[in-house]
């Protein structure tokens, strides 16, 4: 049955008798048929770290290499806030659903490693992201079919995760894979804000990043989903185009009040409920908004149009995932990797 099975059967043995027993068995069987069919491993045995490629919001990102098939993959080994506690039972139910999407715009999780109390995820290995793609291109900005094909596929994958009823909550540029070889472009780290939570700062105590966050959000909503993902995609298309983050505020006001000088101050005609929010101030200084062409001067009409629906300030408007990739902007979309 394995230590794991075990030591929960000797602890229900003792509180709960023979029948608790018999009953935990039975679910130690269970874990143990889904550990051994290759869900979870206990053990890195399999695994070699080649060299630290990052530290991510959520710890130490390595490049390692498979010892049974030599494969070259992404070992991310996962902070826990509480370490001595070992692995919430939330992180463990997360991530097995993970393991069970598989979409040709997410990075897939191949593997789970729960060793030693520290959780480990094992990925596909891409080793360029979109920042470093943009920073690294000048000319990026002017490839407007190539950006088309980019926002195509972030939004596919968003579709799929959200049919899944998978957030992600921090999708920013860092966080979509690309390979080299096909011009695919991947979602990483979906679903880890659910199963680990965002903390404020990362592993190497860097501020996380606040540019892709939806209004609803910053605002304290308790109570959002799926459009967060869909401003954040907003966010990133500009960024895209300009070259340049939107909204690059260096706080939760600061943030807020670019957005607003933007897109304008909401009220409650233009989204209602805003004022009952939690950190909506009706002090807010009410500026007006201003046309998206001339924040984003180098975008055609339509994809002008797609983008003022993500960036729909009431999340209740905003256009969705799937909607969005029926927009007229993609009508010459043909081959997407």
């Amino acid at each position: 049955m394995g230590f794991f099975g075990m030591e929960i059967c000797a602890h229900w043995n003792d509180n709960n008798g023979y029948l608790g027993y018999a009953v935990v068995v039975i679910i130690c069987l269970f874990y143990n048929f889904t550990f051994n069919k290759g869900y979870w491993r206990f053990t890195m045995d399999q695994y070699e770290k080649v060299e630290k490629i990052g530290e991510g919001t959520y710890g130490v990102v390595y490049k390692a290499r498979d010892r049974v098939t030599n494969e070259t993959i992404a070992l991310k080994k996962i902070r826990l806030e509480q370490e001595d506690e070992g692995v919430p039972s939330t992180a463990i139910r997360e991530i097995s659903l993970l393991k069970e999407m598989q979409h040709g715009n997410i990075v897939r999780l191949q593997d789970v490693v729960h060793s030693e109390k520290r959780l480990y995820l094992v990925f596909e290995y891409l080793d360029l992201d979109l920042k470093k793609h943009m920073d690294s291109s000048p000319e990026f900005a002017k490839d407007l079919h190539q950006i088309k094909m980019f926002l195509y596929q972030i939004l596919r994958g968003i579709a799929y995760c959200h049919s899944h009823r998978v957030l992600h909550r921090d999708l920013k540029p860092q966080n979509l894979l690309i390979d080299r070889r096909t011009n695919a472009l991947k979602l990483a780290d979906f679903g880890l804000a659910r199963a680990f939570g965002i903390p404020v700062r990362t592993f190497t105590h860097e501020v996380v990043t606040l540019w892709y966050r939806a209004p609803e959000i910053l605002l304290g909503s308790r109570h959002y989903s799926t459009p967060v993902d869909v401003w954040s995609v907003g966010c990133i298309f500009a960024e895209m185009v300009n070259q340049r983050p939107l909204f690059p505020g260096d706080s939760e006001i600061d943030e807020l009040f670019k957005i607003f000088r933007i897109l304008g101050t909401p009220n409650e005609d233009t989204w209602p409920g805003v004022s009952s929010l939690p950190d909506f101030k009706s002090a807010f200084p009410k500026w007006p908004a201003k046309d998206l062409a001339t924040v984003v001067p180098n975008l055609e009409s339509a994809g002008l149009d797609l983008l003022s629906k993500m960036l729909c300030l009431d999340p209740t408007k905003r256009i969705t995932a799937r909607s969005a990739l029926e927009h007229e902007y993609f009508k010459d979309i043909s081959f997407v990797p």
